[in-house]
């Protein structure tokens, strides 16, 4: 499996991203804390499926990481803070603090 990756249901992910964003927005202000789960994994970042807002889509890019940290893997949870939002692809920018091994 190549390392970098994006969920097989990647399409539908973006449609129903895109179909919640008002109510993303909404729910996730700048400044909210958030965990998540690791979908999919590019060289710039990750993509998380943000806990308890439906279809919500974060990205944490590497260069909102703790300087000490590694890309987490697909199904690593996750925790950060909401740094904005972009209108233009329906993705929440993430800051990653922590993160948990899947399963826990």
């Amino acid at each position: 499996m190549n390392e970098y990756s994006w969920p097989d249901d990647g399409i539908e992910v973006g449609a129903l991203a895109q179909a919640a964003w008002p109510a993303t927005c909404e729910a996730l202000p700048v400044g909210t804390r958030v965990t998540g789960e690791v979908i999919g994994r590019q060289p710039f970042g990750v993509f998380l499926r943000i806990d308890g807002v439906e279809d919500a889509i974060g990205l944490a890019e590497i260069t909102a990481m703790p300087h000490d940290a590694e890309l987490p893997q697909i199904g690593t949870h996750v925790s950060g803070e909401v740094l904005g939002h972009a209108e233009h692809n329906h993705q929440v920018k993430i800051a990653l603090s922590g993160r948990r091994p899947a399963g826990t």
